[in-house]
């Protein structure tokens, strides 16, 4: 049972693999039912069931189930007459089953999975040569449960090692960040090329930080843009001293945008922490196929006449870099409500 669920098999979707081998099966040897079956704890489970509806019965003994506990092929040529199979439901009642010939699915380190096995309501004969091509069959499907088992575990090993490479990344970059914190204290150097360092550690900060906090994500192609803002905005709020409060729509965007977003935001809440005042407010909307990110303070606001686009030092530029990464654009002026400013990054879905 431990190998059976190895193979994370049980209760998939139907396969186009699996399904034209029991087709193939079904007219090599011209019978009416051939099916691939798992045997779990209590059920037999049919992965492909070609020529009958049911997808699983109850494990009784007799079929599948004694076809398993041996590695020779079980063969029943009248099953109404051999004691093996007298007792079991598909043979004892309605459904009538006569021919049974079932070759187990065994597994490289010798665990047999289940069966491949063709069905009929007549009694039959069976010769040699046609249980040799029905094991060579069982074993086209064998061969795709561990190529499915070894693609498995290299997908598991490639996630780890890149787990393992995204943790080293946010290791060197916290570690850039400090060296660069660290220097900017050095007495000999002047205020301008201080605060130029420090400019220079908080933006190394930052990229880690995006980076931390998607890296808790699972692995996937799109992700929820409203959860990640609302979890590394908590840590900004400690970080900046100020609430950062976060609302917005529920939606998806996908991964390769996140690292953007994160940054825009993190420029965004911490300008506003250094030159605002009050509660920073972050705002996520999807309007159509438009997704839109606000950041508002509560400071004394923009000049009337400022332009995010043009001139401005590297915050600015980076900014604009950012949203223009996204496909999108910034626009900025003083909050319509009460005081201060606010920016706006509008980009497409």
């Amino acid at each position: 049972m431990a190998a059976v669920r190895r193979y994370d098999i049980l209760d998939t979707p139907p396969d186009g693999v699996f399904d034209r081998v029991t087709a193939m099966a079904a007219r090599r040897f011209d019978v009416p039912i051939a099916i691939i079956s798992i045997v779990d704890n209590d059920r037999i489970w049919f992965k492909s069931h070609h020529g009958i509806a049911v997808e699983q019965i109850d494990r009784e003994p007799g079929l599948c189930a004694s076809a398993i506990l041996s590695a020779d092929p079980h063969i029943l040529t009248d099953a109404s007459i051999d004691p093996r199979s007298l007792a079991n439901p598909l043979v004892a009642g309605d459904f009538g089953l006569r021919f049974y010939a079932g070759v187990p699915l065994t597994t490289s380190d010798g665990y047999n999975l289940g069966t491949l096995c063709i069905i009929d309501k007549a009694p039959r004969p069976i010769d040699q040569e046609q249980i040799e091509d029905l094991k060579d069959l069982a074993s086209i499907v064998i061969d795709q449960l561990e190529l499915r088992l070894s693609a498995r575990s290299a997908i598991a090993k490639a996630e780890i090692m890149a787990r393992e490479i995204d943790h080293r990344v946010m290791n060197s970059l916290q570690f850039v960040s400090s060296m660069l914190t660290l220097q900017s204290r050095d007495d000999d150097l002047g205020d301008a090329t201080a605060d130029q360092l420090r400019i220079a550690a908080n933006r190394v900060a930052a990229v880690a930080r995006v980076h931390r906090h998607f890296q808790s994500d699972e692995a996937a192609e799109t992700t929820s843009c409203i959860t990640f803002l609302r979890r590394m905005c908590a840590d900004l709020s400690d970080i900046v001293g100020k609430p950062v409060v976060v609302s917005g729509d529920e939606g998806e965007v996908p991964t390769t945008r996140i690292q953007p977003i994160g940054l825009i935001v993190n420029e965004l809440v911490t300008n506003a922490a250094k030159h605002g005042d009050g509660q920073i407010e972050v705002s996520y909307r999807i309007m159509g196929d438009t997704h839109e990110i606000t950041v508002c303070d509560e400071g004394a606001g923009l000049p009337p006449d400022y332009d995010p686009t043009s001139g401005g030092g590297l915050g600015t530029k980076v900014l604009t870099a950012l949203a223009r990464q996204l496909g999108g654009s910034i626009r900025a002026g003083r909050s319509p409500v009460g005081r201060g400013s606010w920016f706006t990054v509008t980009f497409p879905a």
